[in-house]
């Protein structure tokens, strides 16, 4: 297993709907070639890992945006 990060843990809170925010953080990297987005309760719990698609670059405010996209799906499933 050959793990590179490509962002390290970043802290965020992210507003979700009505007023309510989640503190959260999470890291990009990449294993084997995949890209994934892990993210984490400011506690450490684990929420979610996102695995990007082949060929999606994304820039630091682009993983922000995702975030909470993902975030808004998990809090609603």
């Amino acid at each position: 297993m050959v793990q590179a990060t490509i962002q390290d843990w970043t802290e965020s809170q992210v507003l979700l709907k009505y007023d309510e925010h989640r503190d959260v953080k999470y890291r990009v990297y990449r294993d084997n070639g995949i890209i994934f987005q892990e993210i984490r309760e400011a506690d450490d719990t684990p929420i979610h890992t996102l695995e990007i698609p082949q060929g999606m670059k994304l820039d630091r405010s682009s993983y922000e945006v995702l975030l909470r996209y993902v975030l808004l799906d998990v809090v609603a499933a």
